[in-house]
């Protein structure tokens, strides 16, 4: 089972991501309670970030967090 993380974890994991690193967030899906889909890629030397939006009951979501070394090509068409 993949690690449920917070709305609060992923926005600093986003903030750092783009102000730290320069990396660049790109929204893929809107959320309804959370973030949805969210990419973060182009930081150098960091990997990429795919964060999504997971349904854990009516009045509550969770977030998981995958991480790649290479941008897989399904994502890579969002960010051209």
């Amino acid at each position: 089972m993949a690690t449920i993380y917070t709305l609060k974890a992923c926005e600093n994991l986003i903030s750092d991501y783009v102000n730290l690193h320069s990396g660049e967030c790109t929204t893929i899906e809107e959320g309804s309670l959370g973030l949805g889909k969210v990419l973060l890629h182009s930081a150098e030397g960091k990997k990429s970030v795919i964060i999504n939006e997971v349904f854990l009951s009516a009045w509550s979501s969770g977030h998981t967090v995958r991480q790649y070394n290479k941008l897989p090509k399904k994502y890579q068409k969002y960010i051209y």
